[in-house]
């Protein structure tokens, strides 16, 4: 059983909780990195590291960072860890570290990777929270290159460089530029919602417990409908 849930944590990323393409995170680095293959799946792996590297390290110390400044030690933990990806690409990567740009350490401020520090892994163990940045990290990865198969293959006319001759007359140009990524990125989210939403429950329990503002809270809403919205 504990292997079951520890499984389903890495694998929601991947569809049922895709931060692309349902939780709508990180919307700048995948439009802005999708225009080919390489770079798109060269962000993801970055991406990927950083979540994992940083999820158990913030997992680690998650009884020893105080409350009130929780934020800024998750920023600079991601920040440390995005210098180092970002050195070793530049080190060994070079082409792929031109192609990123200001993208790669932008990574930084990526709202995915803050986001499962701040829901996740500041409340969960090392393992749950390795799990969790390994599978939205390999969802995240997976969107981009989804988006950038179908962006260069059919604006570019090529696949991760390599030119696709026959399609060359038929190119979309469009498809390479932001309006184009924009109308690939909203017929994915379509596609993906069609998949799961049968799969999504039909209502969600909130719960006043951990709320910063439950002390001050006077309108009672929540316990008059009994915990759920």
């Amino acid at each position: 059983m504990k292997n079951n849930g520890n499984l389903s944590v890495m694998l929601k990323g991947l569809i049922k909780e895709n931060p692309v393409f349902v939780l709508i995170l990180g919307t700048c680095p995948t439009l802005a990195t999708t225009t080919n293959v390489e770079g798109a799946f060269g962000m993801g792996i970055a991406a990927l590291v950083v979540l994992v590297c940083s999820n158990i390290l913030i997992s680690l110390l998650r009884k020893v960072i105080p409350d009130s400044v929780r934020i800024p030690c998750y920023i600079v933990i991601i920040a440390a860890f995005v210098t180092i990806v970002q050195m070793l690409v530049q080190a060994f990567f070079p082409s792929l570290y031109d192609m990123l740009g200001v993208y790669l350490p932008l990574i930084t401020v990526n709202c995915i990777i803050l986001g499962r520090a701040e829901l996740f892994a500041s409340k969960n163990p090392i393992t749950k929270s390795a799990l969790d940045g390994l599978g939205m990290g390999a969802g995240f990865t997976l969107a981009l290159c989804a988006m950038a198969v179908i962006r260069e293959v059919f604006g570019n006319a090529s696949f991760a460089g390599i030119a696709i001759p026959f399609l060359e007359p038929y190119k979309i140009a469009i498809l390479v530029k932001a309006p184009g990524g924009m109308l690939v990125y909203g017929m994915l989210i379509a596609l993906v919602y069609v998949i799961t939403r049968g799969k999504a429950p039909k209502k969600t329990s909130f719960s006043c417990e951990g709320c910063p503002s439950a002390g001050n809270c006077h309108t009672g809403a929540c316990l008059e409908k009994g915990g759920e919205q």
